[in-house]
Order: structure tokens, then C-alpha cells, then sequence
């Protein structure tokens, strides 16, 4: 299919590039990670495994299980969300290998690096809330995240059973969705590049390492309806987790979902103007929120700037901010995190109702 084309960059995105610049000129930092983020990358590390370990070699009565199962889910998406993500983006450290040894945690938990890359780097972080290409708001026909898509009789009440899918995420995440882009050499409709010989063996060899971490031994170990009940605990919690967070980024009553012109398939905006206008931020000031997102409550700051850590967004979101008000340009931004979530559950009410 043909990708949408951005309107020419204007003077915005080379003032913002200028002045974020002069930050880290000026305070001498460096844009990827500091001792903080690899101090709590090591913290999340080490809980995950403490209590994987815990839940399968030494296993405690099915009232503490349950809730270590409930603590490894928001452990794992806090991985994610810190550890993953900058890896993946290049931004966890200045050592490549160190970002690739960071970026394959969501290897180890079951889902592929290649994939993701394709899909979120490269085709969402580009083409934000574009439908068609940004595979991120295509739930269909489960969900409605778009007006331009069609409108099922489900979708008026989806406001009140999203959060179902959402728990579902991981899992068809990694049984599903990955093995569909795998066969299909697509996501959505955008085809991505072949994988190399090195990239095949990732895809195949980690998956038969998590069927063995977090299915075979767990079986073997506890049982089959013990585990059952504890993986759909730990991919439950943990799914929901990293919907929720990335959905309260850009599918809210404020974000925009812009539309190409029907034959010259261009856009109104510049690239930096486009991801402002299709993403909000929540909860910026909510230092325990902040921590455990990774950052991802400054999802304005990453989209303008993926490839610098989550750690610098705070500072970054000043000059951010300060930009777009000279410029005139809106920043979408939600004090606290429930009214961020109350607008995403109003917006899904609006889509399941017009």
C-alpha cells in the first residue's frame, strides 16, 4: 500500500531539534541512560526472577501464589516499559550490545525484537493514529479506535468490556500476533523486510525458550491447573498493564487520528507537528508513575524524541512545552493518570456510539 507523505518540515521541528540540543550541550549529559536507570533495571530484574523462582521451585499456598503471579505481571511490564523499550529505541546505553542485551528481555518473556522493531519503531513511531498503517489502533472488530473504521453493534458497549481485550493482549501477543506478522511478512498491510538467517533464529530459538521457562518447567513443577491459573494471572496482569499505558498515550478524547488526502495521499502537518497533535501525555508530575512507566507518561517528549532515554523527558518536557506555545501548537496533557483513563473510556464510548 502507499504510505502516507508528511507536509514539508517548517521551522518548528529544527527549533525544537535546536534547542533540545542545547540542553544536553549545556548540561553536558549524555541523551541515553544514567546510573539511575541501570541501578532499576537491575532492581525490576532481580524481582522478576526472585519471584519466578519462588512461584515455581518453592511454591507457597495458592493465596501468596496468586499474588506473586499478579506482582511478576506488573514486574514484567515494568521491564518492559524501562528495560525494552530504551534497548529497543537505542537509548538504554551508548554500548549497542548493551541496548540489544536489553531490547531481548521481551524475547526472554515471549514475544521477538524483530517484530517489534518493525512495528512499533518503525510503523507506529512514524505513522501515529494513521489507520490503515499504524497497526497499534487496529483491534478490529473486537474494538472501534478509529471513526474511519467500521462501526459494529459490539462496539456500543466496548467502553464497558475494553478492559478484557486488554488483559488478552500478551497473550495473543506472543501465540498470535507474532507468528501471523512471522507467515504474512506483513503488519497490517505494511510489509516489512526479510529476516535474516540470525534474525530466524531469535524468533524460533526464544520462543522454544520461553515454552520452557514459563510453560514446560511450571507444569512439571506445580502442575497443570496450578500453572494454568498462575500464567493467566501473570499475562492477565501484565498485558493489561502495557495496554492501558500505551493506550492512555494516544487514543483519548484530545489525540488526533489524521487522514490522507484521498489521491495524493498527504498530510496536513510536519512529522514533529503530527506527533504532538495524535499524542498526550498523563501524570507527568507523578514521580512513582513515572518510575514504573518508564517515562511513558511523557509519550509527547519519546515520540518527538526516540532515541533519547525516558530519563530526560522531565527536563525535556519544558522545552517542549515552551515551544509549542510559541509555535501555537496544543499540548495535550493530563495532570493525573484517572483522567487520562476517563478519557480514554469516554473516547471508546464515542467510537462505539457515532
Amino acid at each position: 500500500m502507499a504510505v502516507p507523505k508528511f507536509a514539508a518540515s517548517r521551522s518548528f521541528h529544527a527549533e525544537l531539534k535546536r534547542r533540545i540540543n542545547t540542553y544536553f550541550e549545556e548540561t553536558e549529559k549524555s541523551t541515553t541512560g544514567n546510573a539511575s536507570l541501570f541501578v532499576k533495571a537491575v532492581v525490576l530484574t532481580l524481582t522478576f526472577v526472585v519471584l519466578y523462582a519462588h512461584l515455581v521451585f518453592f511454591t507457597g499456598p495458592w493465596w501468596l501464589s496468586v499474588a506473586e503471579c499478579v506482582l511478576l505481571g506488573l514486574t514484567g511490564a515494568a521491564i518492559g516499559f524501562n528495560v525494552m523499550h530504551d534497548g529497543a529505541h537505542g537509548s538504554f546505553s551508548k554500548s549497542r550490545w548493551l541496548n540489544q542485551f536489553a531490547s531481548f528481555t521481551l524475547n526472554v518473556m515471549g514475544g521477538n525484537s524483530f517484530m517489534w522493531n518493525a512495528k512499533h519503531n518503525l510503523i507506529h513511531h512514524m505513522y501515529t493514529n494513521i489507520e490503515g498503517v499504524d497497526d497499534d489502533i487496529d483491534a478490529q472488530p473486537w474494538l472501534r479506535l478509529s471513526s474511519t473504521q467500521p462501526r459494529y453493534k459490539l462496539h456500543r458497549f466496548q467502553h464497558l468490556y475494553f478492559w478484557f481485550f486488554y488483559a488478552l493482549l500478551f497473550i495473543a501477543w506472543i501465540f498470535f500476533m507474532d507468528y501471523q506478522k512471522y507467515f504474512k511478512g506483513k503488519i497490517g498491510e505494511m510489509p516489512i523486510k526479510k529476516m535474516t538467517a540470525s534474525d530466524e533464529g531469535v524468533f524460533w530459538g526464544f520462543k522454544a525458550l520461553h515454552l520452557l521457562l514459563f510453560v514446560g518447567l511450571p507444569i512439571y513443577m506445580v502442575g497443570f491447573v496450578s500453572w494454568l491459573v498462575g500464567f493467566l494471572v501473570f499475562m492477565a496482569v501484565a498485558g493489561f498493564s502495557l495496554s492501558l499505558v500505551f493506550q492512555l498515550a494516544h487514543t483519548v478524547e484530545h489525540a488526533a487520528f489524521p487522514v490522507p488526502h484521498e489521491t495524493t495521499g498527504k498530510l496536513e502537518d510536519e512529522w514533529a507537528i503530527h506527533q504532538i497533535k495524535t499524542t498526550a501525555n498523563f501524570a507527568t508530575h507523578n514521580r512513582v508513575i513515572s518510575w514504573l512507566v518508564g517515562g511513558l507518561n511523557f509519550q509527547v517528549e519519546h515520540h518527538l524524541f526516540p532515541t533519547i532515554s525516558h530519563v530526560h523527558y522531565p527536563a525535556l518536557s519544558k522545552i517542549v512545552r515552551q515551544a509549542c506555545e510559541e509555535f501555537g501548537i496544543t499540548y495535550n496533557d493530563y495532570p493525573k493518570m484517572r483522567y487520562a483513563v476517563a478519557s480514554h473510556v469516554a473516547y471508546l464510548r464515542e467510537m462505539g456510539r457515532a
